[in-house]
């Protein structure tokens, strides 16, 4: 069927959602639109789908999702007796809509629906996949994609998102579904009615914010240390968690964000509600200059991300990253837990490949295993539950990536900002009872072992020219690396597809025992690296940099020249 038929196909079924209708009518005249909408069916990739709202085979509506879960419920179906998933949602536009979509759609394949009754986190989604034995579960979320998207997480029995080999299962059955002909659906209210869908009560609630306050260690310090705090959930799930465990941990001088304080997936007020960047948090950061708190916390829309600023010594707010941050969570509950005595025999600690390596010096001092796994957070997940398997999960005391995702403990198997956010102000109320700031923190943590730089720069090909330039970026890497980037020799070239390490000066090839991933490290002098790989859920590619030096700027100016020569090798 070409383009041309699908659009008019679309025209005459696609009548569930009236906005569909109306868009459909609107491009009728407009070849580069139908051809955009209908080029490619939105890819069911490892994590799930993501894509832009909007009509067609390549968007996020509720057809491209009735397909997505009649495939994961096949999956499902195949695999276990008598199943359960749990779904949440966080505050994108018609993520409630695609919610119930995905609801009616388990509920019509015999499979019990558990769905939180208002958006919650994709922590609290992973937490009730487990708390309710479920073999499944959904996330409806973008994570910090502008507004423009949505997306659609899909987890496993062991409430990490689905592993390579069960998601190929699963994109597998969806590429077989016709979205009009093949997906089963129900009444939503008479599923409800009848019990074969339920909303996840208070007891599942209450015990995941149990949980979470478990990871605490110095939180009896923080109701009389003062820690002053400005909050914002940039309009997404995050308010009513954090804040409920902010407050639980003691944390009395909260001030939140008014424009951002509440649910809106238009995102006004920071078009890529990203904490990672400074853009996100301009209002925020205005709000510190009027409050001046110890600390701004930023979660993203589905909260599993948080970013923080503190003020220098000139009160001028500057972010903190999360390599930086990550770190400095380890080293904290690393001391901490050994001066407590609770730190377990032979910890371990994990991290992504693109995450900083001051984790590694920091894990030898205080005699704890670095496990590294690819990036995403799953594989963070997964290795909790090796360990969770051989009855070791108390083992995992800290997990990390680059990207603002942590987890203290093993009772979710995703990054959780609700526990992170708990951990940083408990951390910072700690510092500050000691007359130390989270800057001072930090410059103690880079004395003790040097100083390492980090960026991260992405490069986006929208459209279908844009995914065969990205592959062929990738192709001619791979193929033809440079010798040099900023003018230090690569000493070792990693190609995560081929699973091969090669040292450049003796030639000898070693196996990199991780599954395949199109990831490709160019290892360099003196401990820098660049690091590329196509992103899974965005039409980017992106590129991780790291230097290190005895100071700041040192390590900062090698940054920098790296980025420059490698940005043109990127195009």
């Amino acid at each position: 069927m070409n383009i041309n038929e699908l659009y008019r196909l679309w025209c005459e079924k696609a009548t569930a959602d009236p906005d569909l209708s109306a868009e459909l009518s609107e491009i009728e005249n407009d070849k580069e639109a139908i051809n955009d909408r209908f080029y490619r069916n939105l890819d069911f990739g490892t994590g799930g789908l993501r894509g832009v709202i909007g009509a067609g085979t390549n968007r996020m509506n509720v057809y491209t999702v009735g397909r997505a879960t009649q495939g994961f419920a096949d999956y499902i179906n195949e695999a276990y007796d008598n199943p359960k998933v749990a779904i949440s949602y966080d505050s994108r536009i018609k993520s409630d809509v695609f919610a119930k979509s995905v609801a009616k759609v388990f509920a019509a394949n015999g499979i019990k629906v558990y769905i939180y009754s208002e958006l919650m986190p994709t922590p609290m989604l992973s937490f009730a996949v487990r708390e309710l034995k479920c073999q499944g579960g959904v996330m409806v979320t973008a994570s910090h994609n502008p507004s423009k998207y949505n997306g659609y997480k899909a987890y496993g029995a062991d409430g990490c998102q689905l592993n390579l080999e069960d998601a190929e299962k699963v994109i597998q059955k969806v590429n077989s579904l016709d979205m009009f002909n093949d997906v089963k659906s129900v009444d939503f209210e008479t599923a409800l009615k009848d019990g074969r869908i339920e909303y996840i009560g208070d007891d599942v609630i209450n015990a995941f914010y149990e949980n979470v306050l478990a990871q605490g260690i110095n939180t009896n310090l923080v109701a009389d240390s003062g820690l002053k705090v400005v909050y914002t959930p940039l309009n997404g799930t995050g308010n009513k968690p954090v804040r409920h465990i902010l407050s639980k941990i003691g944390v009395k001088d909260i001030t939140v964000v008014p424009e951002q304080e509440n649910p809106d997936g238009t995102f006004k007020t920071c078009p890529y509600p990203n904490p990672e960047i400074r853009e996100a948090l301009v209002l925020g950061l205005e709000l510190c200059d009027k409050v001046k708190p110890d600390l701004l916390l930023a979660t993203d829309p589905d909260c599993d991300r948080v970013g923080i600023a503190v003020p220098d010594e000139n009160g001028e707010y500057v972010l903190i990253s999360g390599n930086e941050m990550g770190a400095m969570l380890l080293e904290y509950i690393c001391s901490e837990r050994t001066r407590l005595g609770t730190m377990p025999e032979n910890p371990v600690t994990v991290k992504t490949i693109v995450t900083t390596d001051i984790i590694k010096r920091i894990a030898a001092k205080y005699g704890v295993e670095v496990i590294e796994v690819l990036t995403g957070f799953k594989f963070i997940g997964e290795q909790i539950g090796i360990l969770e398997a051989k009855g070791e999960a108390d083992r995992y005391i800290f997990g990390y990536e680059e990207s603002y995702g942590y987890l203290s403990g093993s009772y979710v198997r995703d990054k959780d900002a609700v526990n992170a956010s708990m951990l940083i102000c408990e951390m910072a109320a700690y510092y500050r009872t000691k007359g130390i700031s989270l800057l001072q923190a930090r410059e103690n943590m880079y004395k003790a072992y040097g100083v390492f730089a980090h960026s991260q720069q992405s490069f986006t090909f929208e459209g279908e020219i844009g995914m065969e330039k990205m592959s062929s970026i990738m192709t001619s890497l791979r193929e033809n690396g440079p010798s040099s980037i900023g003018g230090l020799k690569v000493t070792v070239f990693e190609d995560y597809l081929n699973s091969t390490s090669k040292d450049i000066a003796t030639g000898n090839i070693t196996a990199i025992n991780l599954p395949k991933s199109n990831v490709l490290a160019f290892k360099l002098e003196d401990g820098a690296s660049v690091i590329i790989r196509p992103s899974g859920t965005e039409p980017k590619i992106k590129a991780y940099y790291t230097t290190t030096g005895s100071d700041h700027e040192t390590a900062q100016a090698l940054e920098e020249k790296l980025k420059a020569e490698f940005s043109e090798l990127v195009k």
